[in-house]
């Protein structure tokens, strides 16, 4: 019960922030381009790298990756909504910006895991 409860705390945290983080990115955008989604989940997969890292080196438990791990980044990141927004943009005709957002959305997210998982290792020895 423990750990649901961890991963249920964590994903409290984790889903109002996805939404804030969402439209203060998008608020500062006028385009229809999801900046939003492709933000929050740049910094989960940022966060999700930097958990394992820690993880690996012991600096990080079991109850850190339920509730940053599993809850919070589970919650922040949203592979749905990246999906749905880039059949809405291509639906509307705006082919390239849906390419461009898959393109984004997996080299970034990927970038940013390997970038986590490098800084753990400099953090966490």
């Amino acid at each position: 019960m423990n750990d649901f409860l961890l991963v249920a705390a964590g994903g409290a945290v984790g889903a109002p922030l996805r939404y804030l983080a969402d439209r203060a990115v998008q608020a500062r955008h006028g385009t229809a381009f999801p900046w939003g989604t492709l933000t929050v989940n740049v910094v989960g997969s940022l966060v999700l790298g930097l958990l394992t890292g820690a993880a690996l080196s012991g600096a990080a438990g079991h109850t850190a990756q339920l509730f940053l791990g599993t809850g919070l980044c589970g919650a922040l990141t949203t592979y749905s909504t990246f999906s749905y927004e880039t059949l809405r943009l291509a639906e509307t005709g705006a082919r390239f910006s849906a390419a461009a957002n898959v393109v984004a959305s997996v080299l970034a997210g990927l970038g940013a895991v390997f970038a986590g998982l490098a800084l753990a290792r400099v953090l966490f020895p």
